[in-house]
C-alpha cells in the first residue's frame, strides 16, 4: 500500500501534466461523446433522461479521477492504456465497440420516433441502477490498483482477495455488466437493451482468456480461483 501511495512522487511534474492532459481527453469528455451519440440521432436536445444519465456517469468519474490523481496516478496510467495484446481480446473490443455504438444510438432514434414508452419510475430505477454498478466498478479501483483496461500483468502485481474480489474473481465485470444493461431503460428505450444484451455475453470470452493469462503468469492466481469459485455473478456462474 505505501508503495502505491508513493508512486504520485515518481512521476515528474512533466509526466504528471502529460497525464492529466490525456485523462481530460479520454476519461472527462467520454460522458459529453455519450451524451452526443444519443442526441444525435434523437434529433432533439429535449430529451431529460439523457442529462441525468450524463449526471450518473460524470460526478462518479469526476471524484474517481480525482481521487486517483492525488493518491496513485500510476492506476490512471495503466487505465489510459487501450491496446491489447491478445488476438482474443482484440476481437472481443471491436464487437464491444460495434454494440456500443449500436446500443446508445438506438435510444436516440427509439426517441424521436416514439418506439418505446418507459414509465419515468423505471427510468429513475434504471438510473440507479446504472450508479450502483458504477459504485461496485469505483470500488474495484481501490481494492486493486492493477485493474488495467487491458489484459496484461504488471511488474510487482499480486493476486486481490478481499472486497468485492472476495465474491467473484471479476467483480468489474459484474458492475459494468449491471450499468450496460441499465442504461437503454435509462435513456427511456425497450429497443436499446437488444444490442446491451449482448454485452455480458461478450465478457464471456474476455474473462475466460484473462484467466488464461493470469493462470500462467500472476503467482497465486490458480489458488485463488480454487478459493473463489464463482467468476463473475455469485452462486451462478
Amino acid at each position: 500500500m505505501e508503495e502505491e501511495m508513493n508512486t504520485k512522487e515518481k512521476m515528474t511534474s512533466d509526466e504528471m501534466k502529460d497525464l492529466k492532459k490525456k485523462i481530460i481527453i479520454r476519461f472527462s469528455l467520454f460522458p459529453l461523446f455519450i451524451s452526443l451519440l444519443v442526441l444525435l440521432p434523437a434529433g432533439t436536445f429535449k430529451f431529460w433522461p439523457v442529462y441525468v444519465y450524463f449526471l450518473i456517469l460524470s460526478i462518479p468519474m469526476i471524484y474517481t479521477i480525482l481521487y486517483f490523481i492525488k493518491n496513485n496516478p500510476e492506476f490512471l496510467k495503466r487505465r489510459i492504456k487501450a491496446k491489447e495484446k491478445e488476438r482474443e481480446q482484440k476481437v472481443v473490443v471491436l464487437l464491444s465497440s460495434l454494440v456500443f455504438f449500436i446500443g446508445f444510438m438506438l435510444p436516440g432514434f427509439d426517441h424521436r420516433f416514439g418506439w418505446s414508452n418507459v414509465p419515468i419510475y423505471l427510468i429513475v430505477i434504471s438510473d440507479l441502477l446504472v450508479l450502483f454498478g458504477y459504485i461496485i466498478v469505483i470500488s474495484v479501483f481501490k481494492e486493486n490498483s492493477y485493474a488495467s483496461r487491458i489484459v496484461e500483468v504488471s511488474k510487482n502485481q499480486t493476486v486481490i482477495s478481499t472486497g468485492t474480489y472476495s465474491l467473484v474473481r471479476h467483480p468489474m465485470y459484474l458492475g459494468i455488466s449491471i450499468m450496460f444493461l441499465a442504461t437503454p431503460l435509462a435513456l427511456g428505450s425497450y429497443w436499446g437493451l437488444i444490442p446491451f444484451i449482448a454485452i455480458p455475453i461478450l465478457l464471456i470470452p474476455r474473462i475466460l482468456n484473462e484467466e488464461k493469462v493470469l493462470s500462467e503468469q500472476l503467482p497465486g492466481y490458480k489458488e485463488y480461483c480454487r478459493k473463489v469459485k464463482y467468476r463473475m455473478i455469485p452462486f451462478i456462474w
